[in-house]
């Protein structure tokens, strides 16, 4: 064997050993979730286990309303995801296709939001949550989160990579802006569209502080709170929390199997264009 040979050979030893260092707690609540109770009480845990018993999950789905939570950070998620699509879409055209005063101060400021942490804002979106009677509802879960800074530097990046030579040709054929938008950019930009929907989902998927600010009945709750009421609810059942964690990452799996490749295309394509 040539050094080059062991050098790639050692190279992807360590990447196949890192990978699974970095898997392990996923590999770990996942086959946990097959074990009975007597099997993940054992120490040191076995990492696999003797059959697939699937009573936890079914224990889990009887004795909490997973399905609902599901259900909840579904409806949430997508609203929110379609939301930020189409604001994102609409503010990145304008940014990079249409000229008006002050554009690049104003793209600027848009920009230095990005730089406040969520936190911060997190008093001031409660009040006016509360003011408006909008606490255990679904528009007091979706709204803060409709619209996103995140998402318009991302798209306006892709928009300026497209060639200006086809909107001149468009333009000169009598395009307007409005049609420019829907039949041009946005079917050139499925790519950056996708990626910012993943991560609009999983991020707002995995949200756990404020749903829990603002919802105080169980059906308004989220998955991520939800798997907060397991463990305490079965502290020392820790088959039951995983099983309850194993079917809340379900939906999550899905939409990274689906949708990575989109979501590194579409990042990286991005980043070539100030």
């Amino acid at each position: 064997m040539t050094l080059r040979g062991i050098t790639s050979l050692f190279t992807y030893l360590l990447l196949i050993l890192l990978s699974l260092i970095v898997l392990y707690p996923l590999i770990f609540t996942v086959f946990s979730a097959f074990m009975t109770e007597k099997e993940v009480a054992n120490f040191p845990p076995p990492l696999f286990p003797s059959s697939f018993y699937l009573g936890n999950f079914t224990e889990a789905i009887s004795g909490f309303p997973i399905i609902r939570f599901i259900l909840n950070s579904f409806i949430v998620s997508s609203a929110i995801m379609i939301s930020q699509v189409i604001t994102s879409s609409l503010a990145a055209y304008a940014f990079a296709f249409l000229n008006f005063k002050g554009k690049a101060l104003l793209f600027g400021l848009f920009l230095s939001t990005m730089m406040i942490p969520w936190e911060v804002t997190i008093i001031p979106n409660y009040l006016t949550i509360k003011d408006w009677g909008w606490m255990d509802s679904y528009q007091g879960l979706i709204v803060p989160f409709m619209a996103g800074a995140f998402g318009v530097f991302l798209l306006r990046q892709f928009f300026l990579q497209l060639p200006r030579e086809l909107f001149d040709a468009a333009k000169i054929d009598g395009c307007g802006h409005i049609r420019s938008f829907l039949s041009m950019v946005l079917p050139l930009s499925r790519s950056s569209i996708a990626t910012l929907a993943v991560y609009t989902f999983l991020t707002h998927w995995n949200h756990f502080l404020w749903p829990l600010l603002i919802t105080n009945q169980a059906s308004m709750r989220t998955v991520q709170i939800g798997v907060a009421m397991l463990q305490h609810a079965e502290v020392m059942s820790w088959n039951l929390i995983l099983a309850g964690v194993t079917i809340v990452l379900v939906p999550s799996f899905v939409l990274l199997a689906f949708g990575v490749k989109q979501l590194v295309r579409g990042i990286t394509a991005g980043a070539l264009k100030g």
